[in-house]
Parts: structure tokens; C-alpha cells; sequence
């Protein structure tokens, strides 16, 4: 009686004991398929980045456009470009592209003040912001990248002071009113007055466009009967003021300076034009890094700066190889 006892308690310990280590084999199996499973979703999972951008209405804004869905394909990512040609349809694009739910948005502002607000709506949305090019008023982005606008503007300044032995007469033909056009012509103009030698004559917006640039230097021409040189704030600004320069057969202007880094721009210096000798770069190839931004910020991967300012290198005949690519984009 006893032996048959204590066989049927081993019998029981023993079952008690499969159960326990098949239980737990399912429990440890059945973990591990969740978490593969968890990690397969995040690996399948499609990222799409909404662009908005202005219309191209001239080169530069063609080619940062270009460039943009260029490192979107190189990510892998899915994206929505739209482009608008105002700031109220821009403002309508962006909140479409929050409702469409994308993963995050790269926005290069037609006004800085006018997008201002609806940078807001995106941060509410938890839709990661990258700003690119230029500013809006508030800090209400994940991150910004730029080029230097300020830095342009010194460095133009202390080009031509140095071409004009600190004396003469400038023009400076501004951009569209936003961050950009604010801070090359601050940067130029804090350098300009410590030459008091030379003055700043005329003072036009060519709004990035070489058609009105053509126009606006045209009337500047026939207003100015001396002029020494001309700070353009834009490679295709400064292709309308050599072509208004040039039909009007004007001999006084030495100078021309531009900035972007158009090839064409880099061309003419190349080439030894008389007047255009030098510009400053502020590539559209910037939008590619807004662009790999937006993707890592999306896989959890946040910059370690807020802000990235991309230097104004200067660029004359002693470099323009280094920069000059006859099949860029712009």
C-alpha cells in the first residue's frame, strides 16, 4: 500500500512537472514569435514624407525640387511633392498633407511670416517638421537646414569693397521678402558701412527672377548715371543685371557678384567674364540633407543640432573647378 502510494505521487510530481516545462516552452515560444512579428511590422512599415515647396518659378527652386524626390527615392521612401505659388495655397497643402497623415513633412516657406502658423498645426499634429532654406518666425520645427544668408552677404560685401579699393557707387538687387533676402542684405550692409567711401545708390527687389531683374536694373540704369558695382542676391538675378548692363553698353560697373551656385553662373566665371567674377555658394543640393533628416528623424534617429548652416564659400576663377559640374541639376 505504501509503495503504490508513493509511486503514484512520483507519477503526479512527474506530470505536474511536463506541464510546467511545456507551459513555459509555449510561453518563451510565443514571445518570441510576437516580438518578430513586432519587428517585422516596423520593418515593413512604408515611411512617406510630405514635400511642399514653391512653384519653380525660376531655377534654383527647380532644382530643390528635383533634388528633393531624388534623396526621397535614394531613402527608399514614399513621398508627396506639392508646390505652390502663393503662401495661402502653400498653407492649404501642408494642412492636406497633415490630414493625409504622412510621416513627416520638409517645407521650404514661400514667406517666412505668412507659414509661420501652419509650422504650428504640424508640430500639434506630432508630424516631425524639417525646414529648409528659409526661416520661419518661430522655433516650431524639429529641425532647420540652410545655407549662410548673413555669411553671403559679408562676404559680398567685403568682395566688392576690396574690387572698388573701398570707393564707389552699389546697387543691391534684393529677393522675395522672407528670411533669406532679410539676412544677405543685413550681412552686406553691416559690412558696406565701414567703408564710408561707398554708397548704396539704389536698392531693388528682383524677386530670384532674372526676367524682373532684367526690368528693375534697366530703370536702375537710366536713374544711375554711376554705378561701380552690383550685389545680386541670386545667380539668376545676376544673369538679368549683366544682360540690362550689357544692352545698355554701361563701361562704369566693374563688378557683379551673385550667389546659389548656378552652373551657368560658375560658367561665366570659368570663362573670365569682364564683370561677373565671383559668387557665393548656397546650393539646392541642401534640400537632399532636409530630406535624409526628415527619414532618420522618422526612424528615431533625432539630429544632434537643431539648426545646420552650410558655409558661403566663395567661389572665383582661383576654385570655380572644384565647384563646377556642367551636368548638375542647376
Amino acid at each position: 500500500m505504501k509503495k503504490s502510494i508513493k509511486t503514484f505521487v512520483t507519477m503526479i510530481a512527474a506530470m505536474i512537472f511536463i506541464i510546467s516545462f511545456t507551459g513555459c516552452g509555449q510561453s518563451k515560444q510565443s514571445q518570441q514569435t510576437n516580438t518578430s512579428n513586432s519587428l517585422s511590422e516596423n520593418t515593413k512599415k512604408e515611411i512617406t514624407i510630405g514635400l511642399s515647396f514653391p512653384a519653380a518659378d525660376h531655377g534654383w527652386l527647380g532644382a530643390i525640387i528635383t533634388n528633393a524626390q531624388d534623396e526621397a527615392k535614394a531613402q527608399g521612401v514614399k513621398y508627396i511633392t506639392t508646390t505652390a505659388d502663393n503662401p495661402n495655397k502653400q498653407t492649404s497643402d501642408v494642412e492636406d498633407l497633415i490630414t493625409k497623415k504622412v510621416d513627416a513633412i520638409v517645407m521650404l516657406p514661400i514667406e517666412s511670416a505668412a507659414l509661420t502658423p501652419v509650422a504650428q498645426k504640424v508640430m500639434d499634429a506630432k508630424i516631425p517638421l524639417v525646414i529648409v532654406d528659409r526661416e520661419i518666425e518661430s522655433d516650431n520645427f524639429t529641425a532647420l537646414v540652410k545655407g549662410d544668408n548673413k555669411g553671403v552677404g559679408i562676404n559680398a560685401a567685403k568682395y566688392i569693397a576690396q574690387k572698388l579699393n573701398g570707393k564707389g557707387n552699389v546697387v543691391i538687387i534684393e529677393g522675395v521678402p522672407c528670411s533669406v533676402t532679410t539676412l544677405r542684405t543685413e550681412g552686406f550692409k553691416e559690412v558696406i558701412k565701414n567703408y564710408p567711401d561707398i554708397k548704396i545708390v539704389a536698392t531693388q527687389a528682383g524677386d530670384f527672377q532674372k526676367e524682373k531683374s532684367l526690368t528693375v536694373m534697366q530703370n536702375i540704369l537710366q536713374s544711375q548715371k554711376q554705378i561701380d558695382a552690383v550685389y545680386t542676391e541670386d545667380d539668376e538675378m545676376a544673369f538679368g543685371v549683366l544682360q540690362a548692363i550689357k544692352e545698355a553698353k554701361r563701361t562704369d560697373i566693374k563688378v557683379v557678384t551673385g550667389c546659389g551656385g548656378h552652373k551657368d553662373a560658375y560658367k561665366l566665371i570659368k570663362d573670365g567674364d569682364p564683370l561677373f567674377q565671383a559668387t557665393f555658394i548656397y546650393s539646392p543640393l541642401m534640400v537632399k540633407d532636409g530630406v535624409k533628416m526628415a527619414v532618420d528623424i522618422v526612424k528615431g534617429n533625432i539630429p544632434k543640432n537643431k539648426v545646420t548652416v552650410l558655409e558661403a564659400t566663395q567661389v572665383t576663377k582661383d576654385n570655380v573647378d572644384k565647384y563646377y559640374d556642367p551636368n548638375a541639376n542647376y
